[in-house]
Formats: C-alpha cells, structure tokens, sequence
C-alpha cells in the first residue's frame, strides 16, 4: 500500500516495465486509467521499477493512506506483548478493514482487479514464484528451546506452570526443522558492550599517561619490611631459573 500511495494503481502485466515510447508503438492501453482516479486527481510520481501508473494520490489522500497503515501495524505488532495484549483474528480482521475503508476513501472507483492490493483485499493475490509466498504459512508448527509444541500438550507440560514465565517461541512451516536458537546478546547490547570496552581502555590509557611517580612505591628502599627481610637473610630472593 505504501508504493499504491507514492505511484498509484498497478498497470497491466503487459505494460509493466516499458517505456512509455514502448507503451505508444505497440499500441497498448490501460483501461482502468480513467476509471481508477484517486479522490481529489492524482500527482505525476514516476515508478522507478515500472510496474504502477506513476499518478499517485494528491498529498491530503496519500497521508491517508500512509496514517492508516501506521495504525494497522501497531495494531499487529509485536509490542503488543509488553502491554500484555493478546492479538486476536478479531484484531488482525479489523486492521484489514481500516485498510479497506481507506483505500475506499482515496479510490472511490476501486482498483483495478489485478492490483495487489485488490487482490489481497478479495484474498485472490497469486504469491507462487514470489519472495512474499516465503512468509506465508498455512499450517505451521511452534518451537521453543529446540522443541516443538504439540498441540495436544499444555503449555504448562514445557515451561511450567510460573504464570509469570516469558518465553519466546518461534513459528516454522509444518514438518520443518527446529530454528536456529536466540541470540544470547542482541545487536544491541553487542554494542553497548563493544563501548563500555572501549571507554574502560581510554580510561587506563589516560590513568598511565597521567601516571603522577607512584612507580617508588615499588622500590626496595620503600619496603616497611625491608630491615625485617635483612635480619632474616631474605632480602634479596628472586625466583626464576639462574
């Protein structure tokens, strides 16, 4: 929906990729052009890629667009879980009509139905081939400490019954392998780490240079037991081969 709101609507397979010279001398013609017209005329934003008009929505109806799904993604999103919020298909069916309605609101004639925003509004977007059709996971399968979560077990029969227990689990395709472990340290506290080193050697770096003639304390005539060690015949004992 973003790109829907920098390029406008998607043109034909056909079209897609061609200049518009391309376009002129092999005579072909998008239909919905003058039918798909956003709310308040459209603005000249060339797609880089070719594959949308190029007429996006005017700036008021883009932002929209760009508010709208803002919001749907905070409601999904995996913050959630520091508000104790637990998402629901209710929620993640309510984003998708906020999304509806302003598509709705900016494209009062609809999209064209090969558009993949359309598309994925009726639930008909074809993804085979695609980078998209990766993420998507019909039946899938919970891991958590390099196990898998049966369905037919509690929760409680892994992790225990502490309600206050936070586990991270992860999702994977159906008779996939486990995934890879967590982190110990994220990139961040990497980081952090990286610079607490960093600021602990420039502070002995700074403590040797500024160093104020201490070293006598480590001189033989600054012993306290100096004259003890001499009574004894032990003033004078190294160690280390002769």
């Amino acid at each position: 929906m973003q790109c829907l709101a920098k390029h406008g609507h998607f043109l034909p397979g056909n079209m897609q990729g061609l200049t518009e010279e391309q376009i002129e001398e092999l005579k072909y013609k998008d239909e919905y052009e003058k039918i798909c017209v956003p709310q308040g005329g459209s603005v000249e934003c060339e797609d880089p890629i070719g594959r949308r008009t190029g007429k996006a929505p005017n700036e008021a109806m883009a932002e929209v667009l760009m508010k709208t799904i803002t919001d749907a993604k905070e409601m999904v999103s995996n913050k959630l879980t520091a508000s104790n919020t637990v998402l629901t298909l209710d929620i993640v069916r309510d984003a998708l009509d906020r999304l509806k309605g302003a598509v709705m609101i900016v494209y009062p004639m609809k999209l064209p139905p090969y558009d993949p925003v359309q598309m994925e509004f009726e639930n008909d977007e074809d993804l085979s081939g695609t980078q998209a059709s990766l993420e998507v996971i019909e039946q899938g399968s919970l891991w958590w400490a390099g196990k898998e979560l049966l369905p037919e077990k509690l929760l409680s029969d892994y992790v225990g019954k502490n309600e206050k227990t936070k586990v991270i689990v992860k999702l994977t395709k159906k008779g996939s392998s486990a995934p890879g472990r967590e982190q110990v340290m994220s990139e961040e506290e990497k980081k952090q780490m990286m610079a607490w080193q960093y600021r602990k050697q420039e502070e002995m770096k700074k403590l040797h240079e500024a160093d104020d003639g201490d070293d006598y304390y480590n001189s033989a005539w600054a012993n306290s037991n100096n004259l003890k060690n001499q009574f004894h015949g032990i003033g004078n004992i190294k160690w280390g081969p002769k």
